[in-house]
């Protein structure tokens, strides 16, 4: 899963080479040899600039002193950082006389983005690499002057949206470079992770900071950084742990709810939920070494998210990139790495669950009768629809319910009538007799999705008619409440089916 992710130029990068590092002395402290590198730089590929480690660490050091007093600890330049699309060369010069400093931002987040992919692409023989000059060769920590890139990630007002994404980039690969799976068997020098693993938390802390927004330009901002760092173990589990799976799938199932639909201008595009699909990917593959993040895929709903996306997309691409998900979800086992805790054990079984009640099976049947282009979609629904029919040959009708429940996606069908519910309202009592499905139920009565409340509301309305004194539980636990409020929806379907579980707690004949 190794790849470079493309941040894309500057809005102002027009004028990056009339800057003059001779002018700008008042403003920024170099010496004389610094602003002759500069300069030397400008005037010669990459690759010579980088030719040596020596070389390459000072051009780095010096870059980012450039970035410490150029970018400041007041916040955001006062125009270049309001500059969203690229400008002409005309623009982008008076910007260079009127806002210099926010211009030079640019230019050097822009400049180490294009080191650090220099310093990629270089052959695992090269003595020239991240670490060698990004990193103390004494004590195998990072340089103490990375920290104006972190700086730029917590500018105030409205940031600057170029200068937030190239610094979040550049840090990634930085502290990526620092870590174990990325230093071993190759690097030349000894890294000391200990001192990479708390600015990665950092990091990450802002990445799922930004996650917390449904809109598209904070997906813009952090996804970049976010597919950059899915490279890597250390910091799959790291963001696993930070609540991150929770909020990937949030994001993925907005992009359907009905909230988003009324509010074309919130959720993913359909390349943000390709590429927020394949950070859900990659953190897969961590299933077998840690019950923490197997449980954060349950706890998270995760399973819920992409198939969600597999029954609404027809790009091949998603649903590709879901489905193998999936797959490797229903295929984790939990021997390589029991749960030390002894809590309930989940596998590959809990998650086939999970999509069985997310209704996968009969998605899954739909798509097997499909021409796909992709040999990997073919095959990843082969291999599901063995795994789900296996599984549903072991589940009761009950557990099958449970299952639809628990997963937050419930349709309509044969187990959402009246036969179903004199069979089996006393299941809904749970084995502590706390009631949690029916909690769960009542939860789900007040989703976006105005088709999941309404069988929620029928489901309640069912259990209250046929469970011993079922009336006073759903009052008790705040049901009737909930219900109350949808009497007047402006839905008419949701509406109805309301006013009918209404009618089925306080009528005692029904």
């Amino acid at each position: 899963m190794n790849l470079v992710v493309t941040l894309g130029p500057s809005p102002v990068a027009e004028c990056f080479s009339s800057i003059r590092w001779d002018i700008l002395r008042d403003k920024l402290r170099l010496t004389d040899e610094e602003r002759m590198i500069l300069k030397s730089a400008e005037e010669n590929p990459i690759d010579y600039t980088l030719s040596s480690t020596d070389d390459s660490s000072n051009y780095a050091r010096i870059l980012l002193k450039v970035l410490g007093q150029a970018s400041g600890p007041s916040g955001p330049s006062f125009q270049v950082s309001h500059v969203r699309k690229a400008v002409s060369k005309e623009e982008a010069l008076v910007l260079l006389h009127s806002d210099d400093m926010g211009v030079i931002t640019h230019y050097v987040v822009a400049k180490l983005y294009e080191v650090i992919t220099c310093l990629l692409e270089k052959t695992a023989r090269s003595s020239v690499t991240i670490t060698s000059s990004f990193y103390s060769y004494l004590d195998g920590v990072i340089i103490d002057i990375w920290k104006p890139l972190m700086r730029i990630l917590h500018l105030g007002g409205s940031g600057d949206a170029f200068a937030q994404r190239g610094s979040a980039v550049c840090l990634a690969y930085i502290f990526m470079a620092g870590c174990p799976s990325h230093t071993s068997g190759s690097s030349k020098m000894y890294v000391d992770y200990k001192a990479v693993e708390e600015p990665m938390q950092a990091l990450i802390s802002w990445i799922t900071s930004q996650l917390q927004s449904s809109s598209s330009a904070s997906l813009t901002l952090v996804i970049p950084t976010l597919t950059a760092l899915m490279n890597c173990p250390e910091a799959r589990l790291l963001f696993a742990n930070s609540g991150g799976i929770g909020y990937l799938s949030r994001h993925m199932r907005s992009k359907n709810s009905t909230m988003v639909k009324r509010l074309k201008d919130v959720g993913p595009s359909v390349q943000q939920l390709y590429e927020l699909c394949f950070c859900l990917w990659a953190l897969t593959y961590e299933c077998n070494k840690y019950p923490s993040v197997r449980s954060h895929f349950v706890r998270d709903g995760a399973v819920f998210s992409l198939v969600d996306l597999v029954a609404a997309h027809h790009r091949e691409k998603v649903v590709r990139v879901a489905l193998s998900s999936l797959r490797n979800l229903a295929e984790c086992s939990s021997d390589f790495v029991p749960d030390a805790s002894n809590r309930n054990v989940i596998n590959g079984s809990v998650f086939a669950g999970e999509m069985i009640g997310c209704g996968l099976i009969k998605y899954v049947e739909q798509m097997r009768n499909r021409q796909w282009k992709d040999p990997d979609i073919v095959d990843d629904l082969r291999a599901l629809n063995s795994i789900l029919h296996r599984n549903y040959k072991d589940m009761s009708t009950w557990d099958i319910y449970q299952a639809e429940v628990e997963s937050g996606h419930l349709e309509w069908g044969i187990l959402h009538t009246q036969k179903f519910f004199r069979e089996n309202a006393k299941q809904f009592e749970g084995s502590d007799g706390n009631f949690l499905l029916l909690k769960t139920l009542t939860v789900l009565a007040s989703s976006d999705d105005e088709d999941i409340a309404g069988v929620a509301c029928f489901d309640i309305g069912e259990f209250v008619r046929h469970y011993p004194n079922g009336r006073s539980i759903a009052k008790r636990i705040g049901t009737k409440d909930v219900i109350m409020k949808l009497i007047e929806h402006e839905n008419e379907e949701l509406r109805r089916h309301a006013l009918q579980c209404v009618s089925k707690m306080l009528v005692q004949n029904w």
